[in-house]
């Protein structure tokens, strides 16, 4: 497996790239409401990538994919197409995926959930897949393998009595979208890809967590992937970076407490 190690230069291409990402996620809070279509949520974020930022929604024609964000909502566990019909109501969760590629060739990938009024359970399940990130994003510094980021994740998921998506995982990334390593969130890794990390890795960490059984399927659209059993999923990303001492959080937001990341 050939993991890229970012040179000096690629990393602060790197870190733009993440900003430019947790960017969009401050702009667009705010509209996230209900009776907003998720059709309007991929303009406003095509819009501000384009016009502001001056760089490309990464997910636009990737592989046809026709629009430039995913909106998964309810038990939609990712890539779920925006559309003017969908319009958000009170007590749904969703999760928006965003990547962005700078117009220096480089990419930052994020995403994260809302929850739309009030919802217990999916409050609950948002709380508890966001802490899966937090808890493998702690472990990450040279020389730990990747199956102990996923034990943590399928640990504290069964401990709450939730499953882990095995369909999708995390992946490396840099000049291109997705690079090796791919990051898995349960412990499922063959010995020859369960590799140690080393400073200078870029790669995404972004577990999908179910309340029912934790197997998918993807609908005739050929992208949208939904909980077999329908119950609601939740998922949290972030792109990081390794560093000679532990992990630097690439699309951090400007309204997260990472502190517990501080050694």
């Amino acid at each position: 497996m050939n993991v890229p190690i970012k040179t000096t230069e690629e990393i602060e291409l790197m870190r733009e790239a993440g900003r430019q990402a947790a960017s969009v996620f401050e702009m667009l809070a705010p509209h996230v409401v209900a009776g907003v279509s998720t059709g309007h949520l991929d303009r406003l974020c095509h819009d501000y990538i384009v016009d502001e930022l001056g760089s490309t929604p990464a997910p636009l024609n990737y592989h046809g994919f026709p629009k430039s964000i995913c909106t998964s909502i309810n038990h939609v566990v990712c890539h779920g197409i925006p559309d003017d019909s969908k319009k958000l109501k009170k007590g749904d969760i969703m999760n928006i995926d965003v990547t962005v590629k700078t117009a220096a060739g480089y990419h930052g990938d994020s995403s994260m959930m809302f929850v739309i009024g009030e919802s217990i359970q999916g409050e609950r399940l948002c709380r508890i897949t966001q802490e899966c990130l937090y808890k493998s994003m702690a472990l990450v510094r040279p020389g730990v393998r990747l199956s102990e980021l996923a034990r943590v994740i399928e640990n504290h998921a069964k401990a709450n009595s939730y499953s882990v998506v095995q369909d999708f995982c995390g992946h490396g990334i840099g000049a291109g979208f997705h690079e090796d390593p791919q990051v898995l969130h349960y412990d499922g890794y063959a010995p020859e890809a369960d590799i140690e990390l080393a400073a200078g890795m870029c790669f995404t960490i972004e577990p999908m967590i179910n309340v029912g059984d934790h197997r998918t399927r993807v609908l005739r659209d050929g992208w949208t992937a939904v909980t077999k059993d329908r119950s609601l999923t939740a998922q949290w990303e972030h792109t990081l970076l390794v560093t000679e001492t532990g992990v630097e959080v690439l699309t951090a937001r400007a309204d997260e407490d990472l502190s517990f990341l501080e050694r």
